[in-house]
């Protein structure tokens, strides 16, 4: 989603060019001293099986430190709405979205279950995926409709009898985010529709259940850290500190019985759930090079990830989001670069760095026209929208005379002769005959992310490969 300074980018993929280096370097130390230390092997897939945890827990430190909601941020249990699109000035988080407008909440639905009431939609794409400890749940319009709705979060254990016409959701941790997204076309009329819809959304514990209720203001800890990445953060941890906070996480938001080797695994370096770890069993000599070698073999799954992620005509995207099963390092990396993303059913992000070249390809820069072609007929295959967005090579919007940040089917796109269409991506303007089509970019390095929102499952689709994505080309 993106709501933590530079952290929770559904964009993550674009980062694998930035840190590959470090991977690549790290590449031979990583295979040297997991053979030659059980002890250290052990703790690096330790690592590796509490990454979404620790960082889910250290995202929900941050977001919720406030007295009452303001921008991405705000309490415990109470609804956090974004109310338009950034700009080009925006500098919170990378990789926004010019799409979907969030409706998010973090919520502890180990005291008690939280309910939440959603409106009728009135057909409009939605999406609430609540993400847990480990996975992700989705009602939305794929899966449940549009229609007004009221389902109630449960935690592990829980046991109780439900209103009637309230929908169970079992949450296998404590700790759940609530993820909304609303599709938005970003003009003032539909700004304003969405508005109403998101205050319509209502979120209460259990035990408020038909009673006027009113979130307490939240409690601020100013031990917090609100400036420091999330990812960061959690990468600057020694592994003592580290395993410390993932022993205590485990007592709330238990393994699933799948987790049972690694659980056993774990109990060998001291970390039991429902205990406190025990450092005796740990050698404290490992406490800085674990986090970093573990890391780094994170990210060196994206370029060795045995068919997990995907390059395909210079773009790069993964159909194994949300759901991981005891596939950890890939869980591992999509929380290390793009925390909160859906299952592929619902959205997949194709990101590319580089234009198509043949034998060559280079960096996308402004000095230089491309276009992305789709064939007539071929325009990404979804249910539910798709865009192309421009980011600058830091991954934010970009200034342009139009405020376009993104072009999708809600622009008047302008077809060939022969039905196809052309995407134009460059700094200047094509003339005025061609501006529906065009995507402005900077006069520098730029990225470009395409979104594919509820993308078909049987042909054509992107996640059997019956679709397939075009290459973004240099015009000569």
């Amino acid at each position: 989603m993106n709501v933590t300074r530079r952290t929770v980018s559904i964009a993550g993929f674009l980062a694998a060019t930035s840190i590959g280096s470090t991977a690549g370097n790290a590449e031979g130390l990583i295979s040297d001293l997991m053979e030659g230390s059980d002890e250290f092997g052990l703790a690096v897939e330790a690592y590796t099986f509490g990454y979404a945890l620790v960082t889910m827990e250290m995202t929900r430190r941050v977001i919720t430190n406030v007295a009452e909601p303001m921008g991405t941020k705000g309490p415990m249990g109470h609804l956090i709405k974004v109310r338009e699109y950034p700009n080009a000035a925006f500098r919170d988080v990378t990789a926004p979205n010019a799409d979907t407008l969030y409706t998010t909440a973090f919520l502890d639905v180990g005291k008690e279950p939280w309910v939440v009431s959603l409106p009728d939609l009135a057909d409009r794409y939605g999406l609430f995926p609540m993400l847990d400890g480990w996975t992700t749940d989705v009602p939305g319009k794929r899966t449940t409709g549009t229609g007004a709705q009221t389902f109630a979060v449960t935690g592990p254990g829980w046991e109780g009898t439900l209103p009637e016409g309230v929908k169970q959701f079992k949450s296998p941790t404590s700790i759940v985010w609530l993820l909304g997204r609303i599709y938005c076309t970003g003009t003032p009329e539909d700004y304003a529709a969405v508005h109403k819809i998101q205050d319509e959304v209502k979120l209460y514990p259990l035990s408020a259940y038909g009673k006027d209720w009113t979130p307490p203001e939240g409690e601020v800890d100013p031990s917090i850290d609100m400036k420091t990445a999330v990812r960061d953060q959690v990468n600057n941890m020694d592994a003592v500190e580290y395993f410390t906070l993932l022993a205590e996480l485990l007592t709330t938001n238990p393994p699933t019985e799948a987790d049972a080797p690694m659980v056993e695994k774990l109990a060998q370096i001291g970390i039991v759930p429902g205990q406190d770890f025990d450092k005796t069993k740990f050698d404290p000599a490992f406490a800085k090079r674990v986090p970093q070698i573990a890391f780094a073999r994170i990210m060196l799954h994206f370029k060795f990830s045995d068919a997990d992620v995907k390059d395909i005509n210079g773009w790069g995207f993964t159909t194994k989001t949300g759901i991981y099963g005891v596939n950890y390092i890939q869980r591992a990396l999509v929380t290390a670069i793009g925390l909160g993303a859906n299952r592929p059913q619902d959205a997949i992000y194709p990101t590319s760095m580089k234009a198509d070249g043949g034998l060559i390809k280079r960096a996308y820069n402004g000095s230089e026209k491309y276009v992305l072609t789709f064939k007539k007929g071929l325009t990404p295959p979804v249910s539910g929208f798709w865009s192309l967005t421009m980011y600058d090579a830091d991954y934010f919007f970009v200034d342009n005379p139009l405020n376009r940040y993104s072009i999708s089917a809600r622009q008047p796109l302008k077809a060939n002769a022969d039905g196809s269409i052309d995407l134009l991506i460059q700094n200047e303007s094509p003339g005025l005959d061609k501006e529906s089509n065009w995507l402005p970019a900077p006069k520098g390095k730029f990225i470009l992310m395409m979104r594919l929102y509820w993308p078909n499952e049987s042909n054509p689709s992107i996640i059997d490969g019956s679709w397939v994505i075009p290459p973004v080309k240099k015009v000569s």
